[in-house]
């Protein structure tokens, strides 16, 4: 890497992301430690694995900055095709757990390619948008709708309502801030909403089928009402307020947690690990900890302003977009008042591939930062 590259490092951005990580870790071995049951004995066992994780991120993260961001054609088709190609490997060879299809064991690992998938259109996406003229009429929109179809339909078919939200949302901001007009975009968006709508009423009066199972389409709905099945699909959404409020103001302090340790919250490693850190650090935990994501956030959006152009602001955009939706969605589900789609919280929750895919990310921000400038001196 070149000295002036390193000069113009974010250093901010870059001491945040390593403060959750190693708040991120502290976490996954207070929640796991105890529980024989997922750790077969080794208190270690997932940290180990996500120090690991972390370590091939990091590793991954500075060879990024190394190299300029922008793709060359060839590198466009090959980032786009090869994550096609794993979308599809894991429909036909995926290893399924919690009723989705979303693992590929390799023997030594098990990679979830839709973690991947996100930066990867991302980075295609930004490409495609900046090299489009104009934006302003819905038959401009084609080409970025098509670009965008294909990993989001095999995203569902996994199925991964989660990620494929997040797929969404990543599309509609960087069309957004691409240029599209933004009376085209809400239109765009109420009709969508009002097709699903009808779609849920006619399976409600007309028995229609829904391409979601019956339990996640509990699992969406019950923080709406999770006492309507206290023990079934409304249990998680209890459970985590349960720890997020025993926490209080100060929180039971490091490895104290008991919602978790006790067996009462489930995925108290992944999906719930928002509600062992409130529960041990407290209201203060947790504001400090979303002000770490603010700055997060706010750094990545700063990157995207000062970019020197508009595929670098375009890829910095996504990322945001990216961080964004998983803060807003994973906090929300843990407080009630976000549905629950198992999304994982940055650098926070328990998943090799999550981590990884994160730290990449932020190995694209810090390249756009430090390229920031015409010349570099």
């Amino acid at each position: 890497m070149e000295r002036r590259l390193v000069k113009n490092l974010d250093f901010l951005l870059l001491g945040v992301v390593l403060v959750l990580v190693v708040i991120g870790l502290l976490t996954i071995f207070s929640a796991t430690r105890a529980n024989t049951a997922i750790n077969n004995g080794n208190p270690y066992l997932f940290v180990e694995k996500q120090f690991i994780s972390v370590l091939i991120g990091l590793v991954g993260m500075a060879l990024l900055i190394g190299v300029d961001y922008r793709l060359s054609d060839l590198a466009y088709r090959l980032i786009y095709g090869v994550n096609i190609l794993l979308l599809v490997a894991v429909i036909f060879f995926g290893t399924e757990v919690n009723g989705a299809k979303s693992w590929l064991n390799l023997g030594f690992y098990s990679l979830q390619p839709s973690e991947f998938a996100k930066l990867a259109v991302i980075l295609t996406l930004a490409k495609h948008l900046s090299e489009k003229e104009k934006l302003s009429s819905l038959w401009d929109l084609w080409s970025p709708f098509l670009h965008i179809f294909p990993p989001l339909i095999l995203i569902l078919l996994q199925p991964d309502f989660g990620t494929a939200l997040v797929f969404v949302f990543i599309f509609f901001v960087m069309l957004y801030m691409a240029g599209t007009n933004g009376r085209l975009l809400f239109s765009i968006i109420l009709t969508g909403i009002l097709l699903i709508t009808l779609i849920f009423v006619s399976h409600h009066f007309f028995d229609t089928p829904l391409p979601l199972k019956d339990y996640q389409i509990k699992r969406l709905t019950s923080f709406i009402n999770p006492d309507a099945d206290p023990r079934g699909a409304g249990w998680n959404v209890n459970q985590a307020k349960i720890a997020v409020g025993s926490g209080r103001f100060f929180g039971k302090g490091l490895f104290q947690n008991t919602q978790g340790r006790l067996g009462f919250l489930p995925e108290n490693h992944t999906d719930f690990i928002f509600a062992v850190f409130c529960e041990e650090w407290g209201f203060i935990g947790g504001f400090i900890l979303l002000s770490l994501f603010l700055i997060l956030i706010w750094r990545s959006l700063r990157i995207a302003v000062q970019a020197k152009e508009r595929c670098g602001s375009l890829i910095a955009i996504g990322i945001m977009a990216m961080f964004t939706f998983h803060v807003l969605e994973n906090v929300g589900m843990n407080m009630s008042i976000m549905p629950i789609t198992g999304i994982p919280l940055p650098f926070i929750s328990s998943g090799g591939s999550s981590m990884m895919a994160n730290l990449f990310a932020v190995g694209y921000l810090e390249n756009i930062w430090a390229r920031r400038q015409k010349i570099l001196f």
